[in-house]
């Protein structure tokens, strides 16, 4: 079953899942939720959390968990921000962030999840090593989101050879979007980010 989470404060892992996920992997914007849920069902041990503000697409969200009796999913339904500002430092092993909102006009560029801001964010919460997964088919976004994660102190860019961000990882379940993208006729890019070492002192 999944619980929605009221934020107020400091938010604990562990009151969410049990002592048995103290890490846990954060969806922001799971759409209808299909790739959340088959990385619920593929990892039964983690505890994932998936932010999502349109109620549509929690309803559906909702319904698929019950039909397949997940229990290690849980859902913000408001603004990611917000919960990542109050989960724990290192405290989060995986972030995916796939196909957000382009605001393709110029004077919407500030709307954009992907900013140095939470940027910042998501390396406080994220432990070392840990990974974070974009994805985007809108050209214009893939070079915003390159330069300020390639500019990021924190971040890594995994990819050695064009192979790596056209390709979807098998561990990487396909979406309605990617679908949407390929239909269009347009590309659709991943990309995988680790979270640098923390420099100690």
């Amino acid at each position: 079953m999944a619980v929605c989470i009221p934020v107020s404060g400091r938010l604990n892992p562990r009151t969410l899942f049990g002592d048995e996920r103290g890490l846990v992997w954060l969806e922001i914007g799971f759409g209808a939720g299909e790739h959340l849920a088959i990385q619920a069902e593929t990892h039964p041990q983690q505890g994932i959390i998936g932010c999502e503000i349109f109620e549509n697409g929690i309803v559906k969200l909702l319904a698929r968990l019950e039909r397949c009796h997940l229990g290690n999913i849980r859902v913000f339904p408001s603004d990611a921000r917000l919960l990542i500002e109050a989960l724990p430092p290192a405290s989060t092993d995986r972030v995916f962030i796939l196909f957000p909102d382009p605001w393709p006009k110029r004077r919407h560029n500030k709307r954009r999840l992907v900013s140095e801001e939470v940027l910042d964010s998501l390396a406080e919460i994220m432990t070392d090593g840990a990974e974070l997964r974009l994805a985007t088919d809108d050209q214009d976004y893939l070079c915003w989101i390159l330069e300020r994660v390639t500019d990021h102190p924190a971040f890594e860019w995994l990819a050695r050879r064009p192979f790596d961000w056209r390709t979807r990882p098998q561990d990487w379940p396909a979406t309605r979007y990617e679908e949407k993208a390929r239909v269009a006729g347009r590309t659709a890019i991943f990309l995988r980010i680790r979270r640098r070492p923390r420099i100690p002192g």
